[in-house]
This record gives structure tokens, C-alpha cells and sequence, in this order.
């Protein structure tokens, strides 16, 4: 029986979370999974009881064998054959056979629960740990490579359970049991080819996976890298259609798989030495042992009983030994799997609550809080020793009083939509600080922060899922009255009505079957439906033609009354009515004042004014 080789899960690339980090301890990982099983301790100790019985029963069959044959060495017609064949045969032999299926089904029905409930919460762990990353970690991240890493990782503990519990840890019992019998009812010899066989088997499988393991990350590596192409390549579908680069995709794609093709034919001449290599050993020490127990038999010292349950014995340890090397390889890799898994669960959170940190609670009725930013500074990649970084906001200071509108415009890059991501506390502020009725928003707990906040983003992104889940998502469990509420005063009641599904229509991938302007208007449901104290509107109607642009304006005024706003703004006839408005350049407030005020100032505002009121509107977002 030959040990074939599964496609192999890939390593991490470059792209992949935990490419750039050294291999750690085997021992150090299993370390970090047992703690998921101790709470299953009881079902483990019971699994590992019916393991041993089941080994116990499984190893009683050659002897068995050996009795009942043995027994059969009489005169014909001796009337104890005649209850020897069919009562031991029968019942005995079947009995033994049966209680090592028995137990074997019920070690494995027992530690399903354990194995189910350690992958179940490393996975929910993970998955609530990347939600607590930083948007920082999500922009660098690569989705193909992250998700590979999640998902091998959890299968790895299935693995490490397969491979582990139910072959390592039963051929050990059967190995230590079955030279126990040897040990005890014939001479060392047979106990010393045993043994020798044994270890020569497991050095050279070790020894020649370890050599094999460079072709397998390469293959690992190059089965990650197409994996990850793909990906990248039908998440920019519209992108690789619209410059109908189809061709090229798919020749990019076809190199990256003859890559991979050449990878696994190196990986499968090497399975093939290793699978020769260990049939000669196992060969090699059967003939060894049959050859001592012929002789044996020959002289007289064994009966021909002994020679069948030696022979029984030999084969019941090498079939599960076949498969040591893919074993032992599934194994190493499902402890590097867990690993990548276990650092993604160690990535520390660039942005975490203070330990102080406190709830932002308001009573129903309170007024608005007061947003005030006070001498900040801020670059996305703070300066550092060889890189001198690039500031993105230099000493900005100024305040949006409880229940008013302040409006930020600007030319591109500078740094209008940092503003919304620095309230969200996506990231912390270099220096300066950010204040809401007074208190640093880094006192306060990044959930109820942004409880208090609702955004509707220049770039409106959907889950797939339909119309009402994506607006309802504003306030899980709203009614159904309420989201159609929202979508009446967003202006998208009537084009969702008018679909076949209605509210139940599904988007698609990151909302891709509707257009911006339905997005944009989802989104503008979304935020109403919330209901937040504050409210950010970042190009909110960017992607509206004219006239919805002009309905929609009246009720995101009506939805920021009584609300603190911040308005960020491409076309300046949407801020008009703001009660202050900021003209930002290279991260700096130039100008500050209402609509009238600045346009009789004659500066940087009432240019842009006049460029976009001649119909040439400069494109001024971030």
C-alpha cells in the first residue's frame, strides 16, 4: 500500500499575514492549541480509554489466530475440532473484530464534540480578532493569502486530531503491546528486528521528508501565489473588462499554474523515493522475522501458529507505518498552519481601548455632542529613522458645536476624508487631540464611539446579501416599516419596489449589480435608519445626478438637524447652507467662515466657486 500525497494546503506568500515570520517550536504551538481541549478534558481521557481497548482487541486477534490454530493440530475425528472451528472461529474471532470496530466508532464519536468545539473557537476567535485589527492591517492586507491562512488553520486542527489521536498515538499502543507479546513469549530476537526495523523505518522517513520539505514550500508557495492572482484578478473583474485584458489575465494565470505544474512533479518524484525506500525496509524485515520464525517452526521451538501470529502482527504494524512520511508531512504542516493562524490571534491591535477607557452613554432626548479637534497632527506613516514620512494634518484646530454643520473642502490630498477616519478612531492621532463633549475620544471605548457616529462614505461598499439586509445593517433588527422608511427618504423606495424581488433583491459582490447612485443612496438609508448623534457625510452625493441630488439634499439637511455634522464636500453647492465651512491645503485650514463670508474674502473658496459655477468643476476629492 503506497502512501499517496493530497494537494497540499499552501504557505503564506508575501502577501500571505505571517510570510515574513520565522518558523516557531512545534512544541510552542501545540502549546497554544491545548488550551482549547482542556475544557473537553473528560471526553479526551474517555477517547484515549477506547483507543486502548480498541488496540488491545485489535492485537488479540493474531492471537487468537494462534490458538485456533494451534487447536486444530489433532487427530482427525478428535470431537473437540468440532467446537473449536465454529465457537472459537465464530464467536471469539468475530467478537474481537467486532469490539475493535466498536471502540474505534466510539473514540471517535466522543471526541467529535472536542474537535468540532476547538476548531469552532479558534476560528470565532480569529474572526473577532481581525474585526478588532486596524484599518491600517486591512488595507495592507491580501484577501486571497489572509483567507488561506484562516482556513488551513482551522482544518489544521482537524488534521493535527486525525493524524495525531487517531494514527500516531494508535500505532505507539499497537507497537508497545505487540513487542510486549514478543518480548514475553519468544526470544529477543524477534523484539530486536522489530525494533530495528522500526527506528531505520522512521529515521529514513523523517530524514527524507525533511530534504523534501524545499520542493513542497516552493509548491506551497507557487499554489498560494495563483491562488491569490485569481482572486485578485475576478474581484477587478470590471477593472480586467473594461481594458479587455482577458487574454492577459488568463496567460498570467496559465504561467502561474505551469509554475505550479513543474512544482508537483518535482514533489511527486520525490513521494516516489520516499515510498520506494520504505517498502524495501518493511520488505526487508518481514522476510527477516518469517525467516527466524520459519526456522523456528522447522526445529520445533515455535508451532505453526506462532508463524501466523507473527505474520499477523508484522502486517497489522506496517500498514498503518505506509503512511508515516505523509503523515509525519501533514502533520509539520498542520502545525504550521496553526501557527500562521495563532499569529494572526497575536497581531497587536494598533488601536485598543485605554484600560480605563470608559462607555460614551447618552439618555434618549440629549442633546448633541460637541466635536473639537485641538492642535492635530497626523501621517499615516509617521516619520522614522531613513524615511522621513509625509504629514498628512499639520496643527489643525477647530471645533463643530452641539447640534451644527461645519463643512471641509479642499483640493485632492488635503486631508478631508482623514478627518472621518480619525473621529471612527481608525487611527490615533501623532499629536493634538480629539475631543466629544470634552473627553479625548482615546478615553472612551471604540464601540460606543462609533455607536455614536454614522457615515455615509464617498465609496459605498455592500455586502452580498439583499437590499433590506443592507439597510437594515444601519440597525440590525429595525422593522421591516422602518427600513422602508429609510429607503423613502433616501429617494430608493420606489426603484427597490419596482424590481422583481423587491426588498429581498440581492446585490452581489461588494454591491456591483447596482449603480453608484443606488449605492450612494443605500448607504444615505443606512445612515438613516441609525440615527446617530453625529453624523459625517464624505461626498455623500457624489454619485447622484442632479436631481436626486437636489431631493436628497433636503433630507440629509433635515437628517443632521439637531445633530452635529461634518460635511466633506466635492461640490461646494451642497455646503452652502453649512453653519461654517474649512478650506484645507496640505493639511491645514486656510480659510474658515460661512458660504457668503468667503466668497466676499476673494481667496482659495471663491476660486473654486467660480470654477465650478462656470460648469468646469474641479475634481477635489481625496
Amino acid at each position: 500500500m503506497r502512501a499517496h500525497e493530497h494537494p497540499a494546503p499552501p504557505v503564506a506568500t508575501p502577501g500571505s499575514l505571517a510570510a515574513a515570520h520565522p518558523p516557531r517550536s512545534d512544541w510552542r504551538t501545540l502549546g497554544r492549541l491545548l488550551p482549547y481541549f482542556w475544557q473537553y478534558r473528560v471526553r479526551v481521557g474517555l477517547a484515549l480509554a477506547c483507543l486502548i481497548a480498541a488496540k488491545a482487541a485489535n492485537v488479540g486477534v493474531p492471537l487468537l489466530l494462534k490458538q485456533l490454530i494451534d487447536s486444530l493440530s489433532m487427530p482427525a475425528g478428535d470431537p473437540r475440532a468440532v467446537l473449536a472451528v465454529p465457537l472459537g472461529l465464530l464467536l471469539a474471532y468475530g467478537g474481537l473484530r467486532l469490539s475493535t470496530s466498536l471502540f474505534t466508532e466510539l473514540r471517535d464519536l466522543v471526541f467529535a464534540k472536542a474537535s468540532e468545539g476547538a476548531a469552532r473557537s479558534i476560528a470565532l476567535q480569529v474572526f473577532e480578532h481581525l474585526h478588532a485589527l486596524s484599518l491600517r492591517f486591512h488595507l495592507e492586507r491580501q484577501t486571497g493569502g489572509m483567507t488561506r491562512d484562516i482556513e488551513r488553520g482551522t482544518r489544521a486542527v482537524q488534521s493535527l486530531v486525525s493524524y495525531s489521536l487517531y494514527s500516531i498515538v494508535p500505532t505507539l499502543v499497537e507497537v508497545g503491546l505487540v513487542l510486549a507479546i514478543l518480548g514475553t513469549q519468544f526470544d529477543a530476537g524477534f523484539v530486536l528486528i522489530t525494533l530495528a526495523a522500526l527506528v531505520a523505518y522512521i529515521v529514513f522517513t523523517v530524514l527524507v521528508t525533511e530534504w523534501r520539505t524545499k520542493y513542497r514550500r516552493k509548491l506551497n508557495e507557487l499554489d498560494s501565489s495563483a491562488h491569490t492572482q485569481a482572486i485578485d484578478s475576478l474581484l477587478n473583474y470590471e477593472t480586467v473588462k473594461v481594458f479587455s485584458n482577458e487574454a492577459h489575465e488568463a496567460r498570467r494565470y496559465e504561467a502561474s499554474l505551469e509554475d505550479l505544474r513543474r512544482a508537483r512533479l518535482r514533489s511527486q518524484s520525490t513521494l516516489s523515493i520516499l515510498n520506494t525506500g520504505q517498502q524495501l525496509l518493511i520488505a526487508a524485515a518481514l522476510i527477516a522475522m518469517l525467516w527466524r520464525a520459519t526456522e523456528g517452526v522447522v526445529s520445533g521451538r515455535l508451532s505453526l501458529g506462532d508463524l501466523v501470529m507473527i505474520n499477523a502482527f508484522m502486517i497489522q504494524l506496517y500498514i498503518p507505518l505506509n503512511f508515516l512520511g505523509v503523515i509525519y508531512r501533514e502533520i509539520k504542516q498542520a502545525l504550521t498552519d496553526l501557527d500562521k493562524m495563532f499569529l494572526l490571534l497575536e497581531r497587536e491591535r494598533e488601536i485598543r481601548d485605554a484600560p480605563d477607557a470608559v462607555e460614551l452613554s447618552r439618555a434618549p432626548g440629549s442633546p448633541p455632542p460637541a466635536l473639537r479637534f485641538e492642535d492635530v497632527h497626523f501621517a499615516y506613516e509617521p516619520a522614522r529613522p531613513g524615511a522621513p514620512g509625509r504629514p498628512v494634518l499639520q496643527g489643525l484646530s477647530f471645533e463643530i458645536p452641539a447640534g451644527h454643520t461645519v463643512a471641509v473642502v479642499g483640493s485632492s490630498g488635503a486631508g478631508k476624508s482623514t478627518l472621518a477616519r480619525l473621529l471612527y478612531r481608525f487611527y490615533d492621532v501623532q499629536a493634538g487631540r480629539i475631543t466629544l463633549d470634552g473627553s479625548d475620544l482615546r478615553q472612551l471605548t471604540q464601540a460606543s464611539l462609533r455607536r455614536a457616529i454614522g457615515i455615509v462614505p464617498q465609496d459605498t461598499v455592500l455586502f452580498n446579501d439583499t437590499v433590506a439586509y443592507n439597510i437594515a445593517y444601519g440597525r440590525p433588527g429595525a422593522p421591516q416599516a422602518e427600513v422602508e422608511a429609510a429607503a423613502r427618504a433616501a429617494h430608493i423606495h420606489d426603484f427597490i419596489v419596482g424590481t422583481p424581488a423587491g426588498y429581498a433583491t440581492r446585490v452581489g459582490e461588494r454591491g456591483l449589480k447596482l449603480s453608484g447612485g443606488e449605492k450612494q443612496r443605500v448607504a444615505i438609508a443606512r445612515m438613516l435608519l441609525k440615527d446617530p448623534p453625529i453624523v459625517i457625510f464624505d461626498e455623500a452625493t457624489s454619485a447622484l445626478d442632479s436631481a436626486n441630488e437636489r431631493a436628497i439634499q433636503a433630507e440629509l439637511r433635515a437628517a443632521a438637524r439637531g445633530k452635529t455634522a461634518l460635511v466633506i464636500a466635492h461640490r461646494l453647492s451642497t455646503v452652502v447652507e453649512a453653519d461654517q465651512i474649512l478650506v484645507l491645503e496640505a493639511g491645514r485650514i486656510v480659510e474658515r467662515g460661512r458660504h457668503a463670508e468667503l466668497l466676499a474674502h476673494g481667496g482659495v473658496y471663491a476660486r473654486m466657486w467660480a470654477l465650478q459655477a462656470q460648469g468646469g468643476e474641479a475634481a477635489v476629492r481625496d
